[in-house]
């Protein structure tokens, strides 16, 4: 039993010094109007290996993250479920906090819907954050954007909760209606959501602070705003969003973002020169990253497993 409780906390990443295990119930009670907590967006394991590091207790898995990071494309639905799984299951075993994961529209109808709740939720999910877009869904940041009728999304809503293993799956639903409905409308839909059994609800893209300040007065439950650098929705200081009631910030690409940034300056600078020089100080160090990747813990295991005794 100490060899495998051994081999769980190396391979799992439960023995992170700078978090700790928090359950979906606890998680609940973090997720709360007024804690504005911050959601760092991760697209992989790696990333979520330096979110933790960081110190922050939960993360965000981004759908358009992993689109981006994963397919190199842009977020137009075209990441399956399966796939979406797949990477759900690889940060789950690198992030000890809880991983609130987009689930996009469901990848389909409710029946769909079912499926990707018992998926995510079996490959380590706290949180499921489903909208109300057609299927195939696109950026809530893009414009075109188009919503199903909001009676199927409540079914939706409905049908996610009805799935559910665990009472404490968080469901978030979130609406894109703004755009093309219009503020009214996507204040109207999130409340039937909740209605419908949703935990907390997300209003996408609110473009203008008085609409920023309406949303968590409106709708008096856990809300959350997703900040898109370059987006649509003005950024705020997080003790602003915590004294207008925001439950949870997402940032889900800055990390990405910020990669992408720091790989192109690099490369450009390999592609400029033909060698890195004293441009080695643009990347990480070759200690640094091993110690991000747990590459101690993985030594000990070969040590207490595959050499010779």
């Amino acid at each position: 039993m100490r060899h495998l409780a051994f081999a769980e906390k190396a391979l799992t990443g439960k023995g992170l010094p700078m978090t700790s295990r928090v359950s979906r119930r606890e998680f609940r009670n973090m997720l709360s109007p007024g804690a504005a907590l911050l959601l760092p967006g991760v697209s992989n394991a790696l990333a979520a290996r330096v979110v933790a590091d960081q110190g922050f207790p939960v993360a965000y898995v981004t759908g358009a993250g992993i689109a981006n990071t994963f397919l190199g494309v842009p977020d137009i639905g075209l990441v399956t479920v399966t796939e979406l799984a797949e990477h759900v299951a690889a940060i789950r075993d690198a992030f000890p906090g809880p991983l609130v994961v987009d689930a996009d529209t469901g990848f389909g109808n409710a029946v769909n819907l079912v499926r990707t709740v018992q998926l995510l939720e079996r490959a380590g999910a706290d949180a499921l954050q489903i909208e109300d877009q057609v299927f195939p869904k696109r950026c809530g940041h893009f414009s075109g954007k188009h919503v199903i009728p909001a009676a199927e999304m409540v079914a939706k809503v409905k049908a996610a909760v009805d799935t559910r293993r665990d009472p404490d799956l968080l469901i978030i639903a979130r609406t894109d209606a703004i755009a093309p409905e219009g503020f009214e409308a996507a204040i109207a839909r999130a409340t039937a959501y909740r209605e419908a059994g949703a935990d907390a609800t997300f209003v996408e893209a609110p473009t203008s602070m008085e609409q920023i300040a309406d949303i968590p007065r409106r709708l008096p439950w856990p809300q959350l705003i997703n900040i898109v650098l370059g987006g649509r929705t003005p950024e705020l200081p997080n003790e602003k969003l915590k004294e207008l009631g925001y439950a949870g910030v997402i940032y889900a690409n800055v990390a990405l973002q910020s990669a992408v940034l720091g790989m192109q300056a690099a490369l450009g600078e390999l592609r400029r020169k033909g060698y890195m020089g004293d441009a080695t100080k643009m990347v990480v160090d070759f200690a640094d990253r091993q110690r991000l990747v747990r590459k101690d813990e993985f030594d000990a295991l070969e040590r207490e497993y595959a050499e010779p005794h």
